[in-house]
């Protein structure tokens, strides 16, 4: 296999795996099943192979040209540090969803339309997170959105249903914006290939169409990562969603869809100016505070995590909008962490609803004794979204507080840190109301949830523990070509339009 050729096949498998899903799936037992965990354990396999690839690459860069067409007339694909790293932590997230779905979707009715709605939402992030050309981002924005869209009213309860409604209209208003955004600057700059485009802007001269553009993107992207003001969608649709889909939205969706989006266009196409850092990094240090506040007064356990995903996004934004290469680093490990142990939050709740059938803390108790294994991952978890050391999230988290630090912003430093200590807090009544204590009457029967839930959840821990082991000189390649990739702001079109040409 020719090396360029693998970067179509991050769309083409999960096409492929919805197209086979919907077509057998009610007609083979278990035909389903077989599919999703194949696909997403290839898909995996071909992101870790895709970034052994990228390092003996020219520049570092791979770009795969459609039709053989060269851009900007042709549309094409680009695989570099960023994408191949959101592309291992998206489908990392997948593969241990997927295997947790094989189980925790039995007590829904129909597994083949889940699979294969999961697998579209999965061809929609790996789609985005490739692409070369601005339109096709959008088209791909919206593949994996309409199918998050369905799969948070999966279970078609009256609260699915309203929440998954809510969650639509809110992300039809968020793609409007984008899509004028897009609209402008194709009027502006005559093409829609991202690495021409920074050419053009950067070499023509303008008053008003980036600023312009630059809020509507804010806004479109901001909504679809959740920022405060823009995330009222938030705590409707992660607790209505399946657990595995929670998982899915919190841990990859809102961060491949809102974070990579935003971070792709404002650093590598229209420039990351003073203006639009001191923005993201005050949205970010809001989200942070604003999230961790109102998860403290929960009960429902998914929507008490729901709020902590506003809150932990706000630490990714902070430490992308410092600008600097160490904020860049912080911002991208915890956006790596946070999908991990976030991912492995959703599925411990999924699992005490599963055995328990409530997520009202109030009403269960003691279930540490009954559910150790769900315990013990759960307490990993709760001590990486903290900050505890030695778990991945004291790392990332800290090197965010050093990077405002060292630009001299003490005031947001000592929000994280505030941010941190309220998590620990609210993590602890977790601990306190689901895992110990008597156990109730009516739990005394329930035993653990089978091995397809808890192999993810133990592997998720597993990572959790030893996450900081990437700081390590030896693995930081895999963060540092990532951040490389922000720093060389819209020169990075050069690289990508010479990769291309060869």
């Amino acid at each position: 296999m020719n090396n360029i050729t693998i970067i179509p096949l991050f769309v083409i498998i999960p096409l492929a795996a919805a197209f086979l899903t919907s077509l057998v799936g009610k007609f083979i037992k278990r035909s389903s099943e077989t599919i999703i965990f194949i696909s997403s354990l290839a898909l995996f396999a071909f992101s870790l192979y895709a970034r052994f690839l990228l390092n003996s690459a020219a520049g570092k860069i791979m770009v795969y040209k459609i039709g053989g067409w060269m851009p900007p007339f042709g549309i094409c694909m680009v695989l570099d540090g960023l994408s191949c790293f959101m592309l291992i932590t998206v489908n990392l997230i997948a593969f241990f969803v997927a295997v947790y779905s094989l189980s925790y979707m039995e007590q829904y009715t129909d597994k083949p339309k889940f699979f294969t709605l999961f697998s579209l939402m999965v061809c929609g992030m790996n789609g985005l997170i490739i692409t070369g050309d601005l339109f096709n981002l959008f088209v791909f924005l919206e593949i994996a959105s309409i199918a998050s869209y369905a799969l948070v009213a999966f279970g078609t309860e009256a609260e699915e249903l309203e929440a998954s409604f809510k969650y639509a209209i809110m992300g039809s208003v968020a793609s409007a914006f984008i899509f004028i955004g897009i609209a402008f600057l194709y009027s502006f700059a005559s093409t829609l290939n991202m690495a021409d485009m920074a050419r053009v802007l950067s070499n023509k001269q303008n008053e008003w169409v980036i600023p312009f553009v630059g809020v509507l993107f804010l806004m479109g992207f901001g909504l679809k990562s959740a920022l405060v003001p823009f995330h009222a969608w938030l705590p409707d649709a992660h607790p209505a969603a399946p657990a595995s889909i929670s998982a899915m939205l919190s841990g990859v969706l809102i961060k491949t869809l809102g974070v990579y989006s935003l971070i792709r266009i404002f650093f590598n196409i229209i420039g990351a100016t003073q203006g639009y850092l001191a923005v993201l990094m005050f949205l970010g240090a809001i989200s942070m505070i604003a999230g961790v506040v109102l998860a403290l007064s929960q009960w429902d356990f998914k929507r008490l995590l729901a709020y902590h995903s506003i809150s932990q996004i706000g630490y990714v934004i902070l430490g992308i909008g410092l600008g600097t290469p160490l904020g860049i680093l912080g911002g991208l490990f915890h956006l790596f962490n946070h999908s991990v142990f976030k991912s492995l939050l959703f599925l411990n709740s999924g699992a005490v609803d599963y055995a328990t059938g409530t997520r009202d803390l109030k009403e269960t108790g003691g279930l540490g004794k009954l559910m150790p294994v769900t315990a013990k991952t759960n307490l990993v978890a709760s001590m990486s979204i903290a900050g505890i050391p030695p778990f991945n999230g004291f790392f990332s988290k800290a090197i965010i507080i050093i990077a405002c630090l060292e630009k001299g912003n003490f005031g947001y430093a000592i929000c994280a840190v505030i941010g941190s200590i309220l998590t620990l807090a609210s993590f602890m009544k977790v601990q306190k109301f689901a895992f110990l204590g008597e156990i109730k009457d009516k739990f005394k029967n329930i035993k653990e949830v089978p091995f397809t839930m808890l192999f993810p959840m133990v592997c998720l821990a597993v990572i959790c523990i030893f996450g900081g082991l990437m700081l390590i000189p030896s693995f930081r390649f895999f963060l540092d070509d990532a951040v490389a990739v922000i720093l060389k702001g819209t020169s990075y079109a050069s690289v990508v339009l010479e990769a291309a040409a060869k």
